[in-house]
């Protein structure tokens, strides 16, 4: 192996570890929700909170988007040593959030009458819902201020410092639900609403202290009010480049909503099994997510360097590490589908009807994983009108149909949303690799 390869392998481990291990954080503070509602409660607000977080999320992906522009903007500038710009972009662009996560949590409240009219579930499952996603709205702006500035640290490559800070919510969180579900001590029962409340306000904490380390820093990005006024130029490009991304998210996340509309259909037992199946597929690809990551920034400093060659290899090596991690975890859920399912719900029932989905999702992995970094490679490059048309027809055009497919015609249940997703992947990646190699993405300005 090359010299050259061996730093970039190494450049991309590093960066990515902590990455890696943030968005595990990040997924994991779902996933206590997900076990300790499951276990403290029961199967319908498991329910509930599935269907809640499916909202909240999709809300979250889609308005949060300026920060792929700003990653893709700040990697760039910092590979030119521009820091004064660096820190031009990460200001308005923690401004921009502020402003959206005020309006949307507004929004978002107001409109949850309508939002789950879409759903056919129990009445038991849609009052918990309800009470869950009106407290975890509190919570949203804040999680806008923590996306903003960990995205602004990572375009310069300090992913340390949003793990750290995730490991603390994480901490809080588990505590916090913990006696506000149950009521241990002086602390309410409060059941659903305490697991909604204990998110929210780790999210509160979060931001805060985000915020406390980006005003007292002495290093190069730094949170300054002053410095938060929007221009036109730097507002202008956060636009491009972040709109096709929003619209990418839009599309993405409504089809899992869709998909969890066909699956609403099924019974209540299934629904329930179909979250503790993402649950922990949203834990399995976070290594892919957490080099994704590190991908975006090391293309965005290697094209602000104008080292086209290295923004190149950097793609395949992480793509190529991503591919180990899908064979080597796609195994895992193949071979021990049981043993991990035991460690989210003790019904055998729902064990017993997740089991075949879990080999589906292990199949997946190998594709799912390496699609991840790849997409991410061309959003630190900037192009991200090119993966919004990719993600789009691969969603749209085979993976909602297929499932719709699988689910009514076919009658395969949960398991079908894994089959149809392996699907559309054996066809959406050859399309992303042709776009890679043609190096056309290395031509666009951020």
């Amino acid at each position: 192996m090359k010299i050259f390869e061996k730093k970039l392998i190494k450049s991309i481990f590093l960066l990515s570890l902590p990455a890696i291990l943030e968005m595990a954080l990040h997924t994991m503070l779902g996933v206590a929700d997900t076990i300790m509602i499951s276990r403290l409660i029961n199967t319908s607000a498991l329910s509930g909170a599935g269907y809640a977080n499916q909202i909240f999320f999709m809300i979250i992906f889609i308005f949060s988007s300026f920060n792929i522009g700003a990653i893709a903007m700040i990697s760039r500038a910092y590979g030119e040593k521009n820091h004064h710009r660096v820190n031009l972009v990460a200001n308005q662009n923690t401004l921009l959030n502020i402003i959206l996560g005020v309006i949307i949590a507004t929004i978002s409240y107001l409109a949850y009458p309508y939002i789950f009219a879409i759903y056919e579930i129990t009445q038991e499952v849609l009052t918990y819902a309800v009470d869950y996603y009106i407290i975890i709205t509190w919570g949203l702006p804040f999680m806008f201020i923590s996306f903003a500035i960990s995205g602004n640290l990572r375009g310069i490559g300090d992913t340390r410092t949003p793990m750290l800070v995730v490991a603390f919510t994480n901490v809080l969180n588990i505590f916090l639900n913990y006696v506000l579900i149950t009521g241990i001590w002086f602390f309410p029962e409060m059941g659903i609403k305490g697991a909604a409340l204990a998110t929210s306000l780790s999210r509160l904490l979060g931001a805060l202290a985000l915020i406390v380390i980006l005003i007292t820093s002495k290093k190069l990005l730094r949170l300054n009010f002053k410095a938060m006024k929007l221009t036109r130029e730097i507002f202008s490009r956060l636009l491009n480049l972040s709109l096709p991304g929003a619209v990418e998210q839009l599309f993405m996340q409504t089809s899992f909503v869709t998909v969890g509309v066909i699956i609403s259909k099924l019974s209540t037992l299934e629904e329930a099994a179909f979250r503790i199946l993402l649950s922990i597929e949203s834990i399995s690809f976070m290594p892919a997510v957490g080099i994704s990551i590190a991908t975006a920034t090391l293309v965005g400093q290697a094209l602000g360097e104008k080292d086209i060659p290295k923004a190149l290899n950097t793609s395949y090596i992480a793509a190529t590490m991503a591919l180990a991690w899908g064979v080597f975890i796609g195994m895992i859920l193949i071979l021990f589908p049981e043993g991990i399912l035991l460690l989210f719900t003790p019904e055998i029932p729902l064990i017993e009807l997740s089991i075949g989905a879990m080999i589906a999702a292990g199949i997946n992995q190998p594709f799912l994983n390496p699609a991840i970094v790849l997409t991410g490679a061309l959003r630190g490059a900037g192009d991200t009108k090119t993966v919004l048309k990719l993600v789009t027809l691969r969603l749209w055009l085979l993976f909602i149909p297929l499932t719709h497919v699988f689910v009514i015609y076919f009658g395969l249940g949960i398991k079908s949303m894994w089959i149809a997703e392996t699907l559309s992947f054996l066809l959406f990646m050859p399309v992303l690799l042709s776009r890679l190699r043609g190096l056309e993405w290395t031509k666009i300005q951020a």
